[in-house]
């Protein structure tokens, strides 16, 4: 079994976009949504698909399965999906040992960027770049499955203090 554990922040400006060395776009939907589990279909390039199972409410640490699936029983998933499907470009920036993944959202969330960066353990501190915000973990506003299923107001669309 895998555990995701990652942190989750507000982007605070462009900075990060001259240090990016991948950017991948995505589109993503849920097939099941349940108070400690859920069921994504998540499409990348156009080219290639993966499910991933996400068990658990800690929002720092959560047992997580992914499996690439045909990218043909993607589509169909994500025309099935529960709520809105998310589509972003996911780019990749490496700091300090650590890869920090940013989110730019597109379509019904435009202007929303956020940063993760995956831990080995809890107890793990990355060095925060100069360009990270505010952050989210545990903000539930912020996670893909709230994004997919809940209109995100304009003050935490923009990272706005609340």
């Amino acid at each position: 079994m895998a555990k995701e554990i990652e942190r989750k922040f507000l982007v605070a400006n462009d900075d990060w976009r001259a240090l990016a060395t991948t950017a991948t776009p995505m589109r993503q939907a849920y097939v099941v949504l349940m108070q400690d589990r859920s069921v994504r279909v998540r499409t990348k390039n156009g080219t290639s698909a993966q499910l991933t199972v996400k068990i658990g409410q800690n929002s720092l640490i959560r047992d997580e399965f992914e499996y690439p699936i045909a990218l043909e029983d993607a589509e169909e998933m994500i025309a099935l999906a529960v709520g809105n499907v998310i589509e972003k470009v996911r780019y990749t920036v490496e700091h300090h040992g650590f890869i920090w993944e940013i989110d730019v959202y597109e379509g019904a969330y435009q202007g929303l960027v956020i940063a993760e960066v995956e831990l080995r353990n809890e107890s793990d501190a990355p060095s925060l770049p100069h360009w990270i915000g505010r952050e989210v973990t545990g903000d539930r506003r912020y996670s893909n499955q709230a994004l997919a299923t809940e209109k995100l107001q304009q003050d935490a669309l923009y990272g706005l203090p609340n």
